[in-house]
This record gives structure tokens, C-alpha cells and sequence, in this order.
């Protein structure tokens, strides 16, 4: 290209550094290209126009040298522990016209097609994190070895609203057949985008040769030099590319778009049409066409919105707004947990694993004590056999975590610095609980609640020392769902809540600041959720209409998410938002009967709805039936008016982390970003609250 509309931007440029090896056995000289940022590997190879050109001039140089005999094969391998994670999506924000996408889609084909042009046998050697682009790269060689400690193998695009548009959707197939290619191109980003490891790279047929990672380089050029020797052969299962056998798994990828994006991502689509083409058309025909389809989805709200996503969760989960400084923070030598219950056992395991300190947890009785203490030593045993701990780690984690009968004045937690209750979510219980322990407990000690809707200022009320007293909300299963709640209560003073924050980053969370108020964030939008959603069941729309109408909105319909939280707790949490906003909220009349009849979920075993829950309901005398599309319309105006609210109360610092938590809290998906995004881009913000609620450019496309 000699002209360029690129924006300028601050890359992080990917070096490409060529040096020559010899190879074993006299197979002559090889060209080794290491792609390495400088910076060590927190901060992974990614690919820029800068960083491209560069690849592309040491290509360029090895095609030269190989046209006249100089050497005899080129390998491309990346910095200790990452190959490379793709594109720098740090310079969409700047690209506000479709030709300057189209440019940054078709430089990238340029210059990985210069692998394939070489006329000497290439090699990728992938020694560690491969995403996107860099799962692209390797593509483009001949011959793949892969280490058996990648930790992370991935085309995530879908996930963000892009696709693998610099050669994935027309090379995957090929390489390993449609079936394969949908799981990993569409299905695994739209699960919470899955990863999968080295191991299972080879497996699916994208490495040919699994090699350890003592020895990787070593034995990636040997591979090579028996390749170009003629003494190493690679075999590889030939692709059915009959139009049943290719169009077959993409039709059920699609179907499974479809239930879990409701047709509201894309990209997903795009990606299955992509991967429909490359069956016949060319390979240039297929390039250009993911050319094309690049520069649309980088010109559309839905990537935008996903890299909004992706940026809350990479920088401003790792700085929480309005934390106190981290210098403030008390060190954490022993925790205490108050409940040997399931919630408070994976706590204990978490504690035990990320603090590496004693951990010891409480109960009315030794049988409730043995049973948590039970749990978190079966699943440190699991840990174990799955070969994630040593022998001798599983044993100090086991070692580290103890339990105590509270009957004895919770002595056990008098030199603990971080008590965290997990009782019966009662206001009198719980100040009971605290008032117990705080005569126990040095007096520096953090006292936490990982109470889910209940008021801390009142909890920490009647204590002698309540500006200790801090929210510490997880989210349920503790060790899956990255979100911590850390709310302040009224006296909370600094030194706890930065205690709070530090120990929330010791655990691997993301936290946000919440400000006192019931159920606080993501209960509170999910009890307006579910709350609306149930409302308009109680006056007469089928629950199977008001549960189709949320595909690609939330992570699941709003009664298999109160089945997930269980009716009970569903129901007490509106039932404590109904008593704060009885304008807004109300408590089901039919959920409370699912709840009387003691009933754990609106579905049965069979994964549908259980006809014993819809006996239940009772149809009003004048029944309001609604379509899906009005469902879901009035579901999101009722999530609008309640995000105005929750920020105009400054129950968090900005819309940014009502985002951060729905999708790390809730598992909303990032192509909405969140919340915010797509009630801006439905309009939806301005006809409820009169505006938007972020500025035209942050988590969409930039007017030009």
C-alpha cells in the first residue's frame, strides 16, 4: 500500500526479529522471526500496522534470501510465555471511516500471505498465549508445532463483534473441517468465550506435533529440519467439503446462535456466512470477502460496544473508582468466616488458595463444621487429581483450613484480621452474629457481610466499632463469577474499605465501590429484571413468551436465572426492594406460592419449564398478553428508568460500573457492553430518561 488513511495512534509495536539458526543434521540455515513487544508477558504480542509492516519487511527480506538458495526454511515463534493475542484493538476507537477498516483488514492478509508465498517450507512454532490474529499467523505455515503448556488457544472475535477476518474463517475449515471450525470460530465465544489449551489445539488437528515446553524450541527445529530433510512426515485427516458435510455443522451452529444471541450479535453470523463461502470460493474471493466483513463490523455499534466491555474488564476493573489508596490497607494473616454453609465453604477454599493463610470456619455445630471443612478439602482433593496442585500444595491448603463450633464465644478468630458472616440473610441474625464477634476479634479487625440486599449501616449500628464494618458481596458459584461487591456503609472508614479493595485483588476479583442501598447493584437491576418480567406473567403473558423474548440480552431468561439463584432468595430480594421502592417494585404473588410449595426451580430435570410451577400460576380475570418484542421492550425501558435512578443516587461512581458489573456480576454479554450501551443504541435511554446515558463515541461509533 502506498497511501494510508490509518489514524495515527500510540502502538505498542510487535517487533519482528530474524536471526539465523542452524539446523540439526546439516538441513541447512534457517530464519527464525521471534515476535517480541519488548515488555515481558503481561503485556502480549499483539498485531498493529506498524508492528504488520515490520513482519512484513522481514518477510519480505527471507523471500529474497530464499530466491536465491540462501536458506532453507523459515519459522515464526513468539516472546517467553505468548505467541501472540491477535490485533491492537487499542486503535478501533480511532477509526471513525469504513476504508480505513478496510485498510487495517486488508494489511493484515498482505502480509500473512507472505508466509505462504515463501518458497522454502515454513513452520510456526507456537510456544505460548495464541488468540485471534495469532492463531491466524500460524495458519499461514506450512507446519505447526504447539506447546503442551499454551494456556490460552482462542479465536475470540465473536465474543468482542468482530471475526476472524485475517484468513480464520476460510483457513480453519479447511485445515479441520466445519464441525470443529463453528466450535471454535462461533460456539465457544458465545460460551463466556472458552478457551482451550495447547493440548486440545492438537487434538482438533490446528498443531502437528504436540512438543513439552522444557524443550519446545529445541525440538520445534528438529521437527524442522526432519521436515525438510524428508526424514519427518506429517499426516493430517483429509476435510469433507461435500455440501452436507460442510453446511451441516453450520447449521447448527447458527441454531445455536440463535438461542444464545437472539440474532442480536453480528458477528456470529457473519462468521457462519463467511465460513459458508470458503467452501467454494477461492482463497483471494474468501480474503476479500472477510475484508469486507471486517471493516462493516468495525464500522458497528456492537464491536464498539464489546471493546467498551473489553476495556472495563482489562483496566478499569484493575483500578476501582473510588477506592480508597491502597496504602491504607491492613495486611490479611488469618481469616474467619462465620457459617460452614455451601456459600461460606467456597469462600473458605477461595481464601485458603489466594491469601495462602489460615482460614478457620464457624458453626452452630461440629456436624455443620465437619460438613464445610468436608467440602473444601473434597474439592482440594479434585484440585489434586486434576494435576492443578501438587501433592504438597494440596496438603498445605488443606492444613490452612479449619473449622470451630461458635458456641464457644468465636475465640477461634481472636488474632483474625478479616471476619466474613455468611448467615441466614436476616438483619437480626446477622447483628447478632457481629455483635458476638466483635468481642472476640482484635480491634483492628475488618468485619465483613456478604449479605446480598441488606442495609450495612444498619447492621453496623449497634456495635462499638461499626466504621469497621464493610460489604463484601460475592456472587454465586464464588470461584466462577469474577464480581465483588464492596459496599460502604456509613461509618465504614477508609483503612477497612481499602483493606476490603486489597483483599478483593488478592483474591483475583473485580470490585466495584457501591454506595449503601438495597441489594446495591447487580440484585437490584436483576430484581427490577425479574420483577418486571414476572409482573407481566402475573397479568396474563405465558411464562414460555416472556423466556424467549431475552435471547442475546441477558446470559439467560430471567425464570431459568431465579431458578439459577434458587425462588427463595429470588423471592426475598424483591421482597426487600419492593419494601425500599414499593412505586417500582412488588413481590410476585405466583413466585411466593413457588416458594411456598417449596418448589426449587420454574424448570425440571428435563431442562423445561415444570408443569407442577405452571399449575401454580393463576391467570388473571383480564389477562394482558404481550409479544415477545414488547416484552422484551418494556423489560429494558424498566432497566432504563432504574440505571437513571441507581446514578442519580451515586450508588456507583459512573455507568461504567453498572456495565463492569452486569457483565462480570451477571454474565451479560459484551457485545451489548453491558447494559448502558444497548439501551443508548435502542433508544431506549432517551425515550425513558431524556438522554444518554454514555456520549457518542465511548461504546459506539464516533460521528466522522
Amino acid at each position: 500500500m502506498t497511501t494510508t488513511t490509518l489514524p495515527e495512534v500510540d502502538e505498542v509495536v510487535t517487533h519482528a526479529r530474524a536471526h539465523d539458526i542452524q539446523l540439526p543434521g546439516g538441513a541447512g540455515t534457517f530464519v527464525l522471526i521471534t515476535l517480541d513487544n519488548g515488555f515481558d508477558h503481561t503485556k502480549p504480542n499483539s498485531f498493529g500496522a506498524a508492528g504488520l509492516r515490520e513482519l512484513g519487511a522481514a518477510l519480505d527480506a527471507a523471500a529474497k534470501r530464499a530466491a536465491a538458495g540462501e536458506i532453507a526454511g523459515v519459522g515464526i515463534t513468539g516472546k517467553p510465555f505468548i505467541f501472540a493475542v491477535g490485533a491492537d484493538l487499542t486503535a478501533v476507537p480511532a477509526i471513525t471511516a469504513r476504508d480505513q477498516a478496510l485498510e487495517i483488514a486488508r494489511l493484515g492478509h498482505e502480509t500473512f500471505s507472505k508466509i505462504s508465498a515463501l518458497p522454502v517450507p515454513t513452520f510456526a512454532f507456537i510456544n505460548g498465549a495464541s488468540m485471534g490474529g495469532g492463531v491466524e499467523i500460524a495458519l499461514y505455515a506450512d507446519y505447526r508445532t504447539i506447546s503442551s503448556d499454551v494456556p490460552a488457544y482462542a479465536t475470540p472475535e465473536v465474543f468482542l463483534g468482530l471475526v476472524p477476518g485475517w484468513g480464520g474463517t476460510y483457513l480453519v475449515p479447511h485445515l479441520i473441517g466445519t464441525e470443529k471450525a463453528a466450535q471454535l470460530i462461533v460456539t465457544n465465544p458465545l460460551s463466556q468465550n472458552r478457551m482451550i489449551k495447547g493440548k486440545n489445539a492438537f487434538e482438533l488437528g490446528l498443531a502437528d506435533r504436540l512438543i513439552e515446553p522444557v524443550t519446545f524450541l529445541e525440538d520445534s527445529l528438529a521437527f524442522a529440519a526432519g521436515v525438510i530433510a524428508g526424514t519427518e512426515q506429517v499426516e493430517r485427516a483429509t476435510v469433507d467439503t461435500s455440501e452436507a458435510a460442510w453446511e451441516g455443522p453450520l447449521d447448527k451452529a447458527a441454531a445455536d446462535a440463535d438461542g444464545r444471541t437472539g440474532k442480536a450479535a453480528p458477528a456470529a453470523y457473519k462468521a457462519i456466512e463467511l465460513m459458508r463461502l470458503a467452501r467454494t470460493a477461492s482463497r483471494e474471493e474468501a480474503f476479500e470477502a472477510e475484508n469486507q466483513a471486517l471493516a462493516d463490523l468495525i464500522m458497528s455499534d456492537e464491536l464498539r460496544s464489546g471493546l467498551y466491555a473489553f476495556d472495563l474488564v482489562q483496566k478499569r476493573a484493575k483500578r476501582p473508582a473510588g477506592a480508597p489508596d491502597k496504602s491504607l490497607a491492613r495486611k490479611v494473616t488469618k481469616v474467619g468466616i462465620v457459617g460452614a454453609g455451601l456459600m461460606a465453604s467456597q469462600m473458605a477454599l477461595l481464601f485458603a488458595r489466594k491469601l495462602k493463610v489460615p482460614v478457620v470456619l464457624t458453626d452452630l455445630d461440629q456436624e455443620r463444621v465437619d460438613k464445610g471443612v468436608a467440602y473444601v478439602h473434597d474439592e482440594i482433593d479434585k484440585l489434586a487429581g486434576k494435576g492443578r496442585l501438587s501433592p504438597d500444595a494440596s496438603n498445605r491448603l488443606k492444613a490452612l483450613v479449619t473449622g470451630s463450633v461458635s458456641a464457644d464465644g468465636f475465640t477461634a478468630f481472636s488474632d483474625a484480621d478479616f471476619v466474613i458472616e455468611a448467615v441466614f440473610e436476616e438483619m437480626s441474625v446477622k447483628k447478632q452474629v457481629f455483635a458476638q464477634v466483635e468481642a472476640a476479634v482484635p480491634a483492628e479487625c475488618v468485619l465483613a457481610t456478604n449479605t446480598s440486599s441488606l442495609d450495612i449501616t444498619e447492621m453496623a449500628a449497634d456495635l462499638l466499632h461499626p466504621e469497621r464494618v464493610v460489604g463484601f458481596h460475592f456472587f454465586n458459584p464464588v470461584a466462577v463469577m469474577p464480581l465483588l461487591e464492596i459496599i460502604r456503609g456509613d461509618a465504614t472508614d477508609d483503612a477497612t474499605l481499602a483493606t476490603a479493595f486489597a483483599t478483593s485483588r488478592s483474591l483475583g476479583k473485580t470490585s466495584i465501590l457501591v454506595k449503601n442501598s438495597p441489594s446495591f447493584v447487580v440484585n437490584r437491576l436483576l430484581g427490577r429484571f425479574m420483577g418486571e418480567s414476572g409482573r407481566i406473567v402475573d397479568e396474563g403473558t405465558p411464562i414460555e413468551v416472556v423466556e424467549q423474548a431475552f435471547a442475546g440480552l441477558t446470559p439467560m431468561p430471567p425464570f431459568m436465572l431465579i431458578s439459577l439463584v434458587g425462588p427463595a432468595i429470588a423471592l426475598h430480594n424483591s421482597e426487600t426492594l419492593a419494601a425500599a421502592f414499593p412505586d417500582r417494585f412488588a413481590a410476585s404473588p405466583n413466585l411466593a406460592k413457588v416458594v411456598e410449595a417449596k418448589l426449587p426451580s420454574f424448570y425440571g430435570s428435563d431442562g423445561k419449564l415444570d408443569p407442577k410451577v405452571l399449575e401454580l400460576f393463576e391467570a388473571p380475570a383480564d389477562p394482558v398478553v404481550l409479544t415477545a418484542e414488547q416484552v422484551r421492550e418494556r423489560a429494558l425501558e424498566a432497566l432504563a428508568d432504574e440505571v437513571r435512578r441507581m446514578l442519580d443516587e451515586g450508588v456507583v461512581q459512573a455507568p461504567q460500573d453498572i456495565d463492569l458489573a452486569m457483565i462480570t456480576g451477571a454474565g451479560f454479554p459484551f457485545w451489548n457492553g453491558g447494559v448502558t450501551p444497548l439501551l443508548d443504541r435502542t433508544g431506549i435511554a432517551e425515550k425513558v430518561t431524556g438522554s444518554r446515558f454514555l456520549p457518542i463515541g465511548v461504546a459506539s461509533v464516533p460521528e466522522a
